[in-house]
């Protein structure tokens, strides 16, 4: 038989390290060319296999491939393009064995979050209800560090680095400011559901900076929030509070929803930093400042974690071994063995108890008075934090790759989308 080529795309909001699981990805096909023929990478995620808009990685050089795992972003284009089932959109599915035997694609990549995995489970039935043989395996990827089984998602290590030192950054600065002017700083941060990436603020704590912060898992309780900033003021004179975009209050209610919602049909959210800040400015008269970290923190590839680094190519890797293997519908994860030294081994795990399931901070990584972050959760987060994996610099700024994309000739008649 003719040995398959390998579709490779990105989904969801990219990070500073879901191009070195694409780099993890790429390499490995080409290490195996007797097994893997091309891999063709679909141009702004799923909707590139739909329109059969491919893009030809072997066109691009072993350089060009391997700086992938410095540079941030979606090297390939992303989207957020949820597949419905096959039952309710078999158009799509047919669409999609369309492109795949036009292209003689029997292997399916795809990186993304919990969404992704949706989609990629999807996939990956279409053997069964088709006769087409199509492996599909979901390489993880989330700042949010929601999927459920893996220890930990690629792209969250990170985001956790980049919030922790922002936030002992400019809690120096309020700091100096506080005995005449500003008193309380607001950094409002990504996690829709999970608190992962507030908790990283919390590793400020032992460097003596008074924090607050606000996680999805709490229900929020602006007495409570407001005695609690007071308390901090009163005694160090300053304090910042790290929230999460995905605040509420006990009626689930969002501080920050807009009223509108994204393609994945998720509240969009924005805007709980200033909520809060005038929440203070209101009941106690401070002076404030809040900042929005929004895509800074995930695209911040000058200051990645070496770990989150590493993790990322590995599980790209590890994906094309799981299909050479003859898997078909799992995920790679990544297996703790302990803290201290850190150690992890790669694991697997089947998309089917993956998809639509978030993870969440579990309750003993929260203080008591849900405004902090226990020594667990510290044992937890400074371990993916750990190092530094600088690019290269030119004329004092990184040097990112941006590659050819160059396009696989159409064999196909054009696919308009919903």
């Amino acid at each position: 038989m003719t040995k398959k080529n390998a579709f490779y795309a990105q989904s969801g909001g990219v990070t500073a390290v879901i191009n070195a699981s694409a780099c993890g990805v790429i390499e490995t096909a080409r290490a195996h060319k007797d097994k893997i023929g091309k891999v063709y990478a679909g141009r702004n995620g799923i909707i590139g296999a739909l329109t059969e808009d491919l893009i030809d990685t072997s066109k691009e050089s072993a350089t060009a491939i391997g700086q992938l795992r410095y540079t941030p972003s979606g090297a390939f284009g992303s989207c957020r393009f949820k597949l419905k089932s096959l039952e309710a959109n078999k158009r799509e599915y047919e669409r999609l064995i369309e492109v795949f035997k036009a292209h003689n694609i029997g292997y399916f990549f795809y990186n993304g979050g919990g969404d992704s995995a949706d989609t990629c489970y999807k996939v990956s039935q279409l053997s069964e209800a088709t006769g087409y043989p199509i492996q599909a395996i979901h390489i993880p990827k989330t700042v949010d560090n929601d999927l459920p089984i893996t220890d930990c998602c690629p792209g969250f290590g990170s985001v956790a680095k980049y919030v922790a030192v922002s936030t002992l950054e400019a809690s120096f600065d309020v700091r100096s400011m506080a005995k005449t002017s500003t008193k309380v700083f607001v950094l409002e941060v990504m996690g829709r559901h999970a608190g992962w990436i507030a908790a990283a603020g919390g590793l400020v704590e032992d460097h003596g900076i008074p924090v607050v912060l606000l996680f999805p898992e709490i229900a929020f309780d602006e007495s409570k929030f407001l005695a609690r900033v007071d308390a901090l003021v009163k005694l160090h004179g300053y304090c910042t509070v790290v929230v999460s975009e995905g605040c509420h209050y006990a009626d689930g209610r969002f501080l920050a929803e807009q009223g509108t919602r994204d393609a994945f049909g998720h509240a969009q959210l924005g805007g709980a930093a200033p909520v809060v800040a005038n929440m203070v400015k209101r009941a106690l008269g401070h002076k404030f400042h809040w900042a929005v970290a929004d895509y800074l923190q995930r695209s911040a590839r000058h200051i990645a974690s070496a770990t989150d680094v590493k993790q990322a190519y590995e599980l790209g890797k590890k994906g094309v071994q799981l299909a050479l293997a003859g898997h078909n519908a799992v995920m790679p994860t990544i297996e703790r063995v302990s803290d201290a030294p850190y150690k992890y081994k790669i694991g697997m795990a089947p998309l089917s108890k993956v998809a639509n399931v978030e993870k969440f901070m579990p309750r003993n990584f929260i203080t008591k008075d849900g405004f902090g972050i226990t020594a667990s959760c510290k044992r937890y987060l400074i371990p993916l934090i750990q190092g530094e994996d600088y690019p290269a610099y030119k004329n004092g700024l990184p040097v990112y790759a941006t590659l050819k994309n160059l396009p696989v000739a159409k064999k196909l008649s054009p696919f308009e989308l919903p």
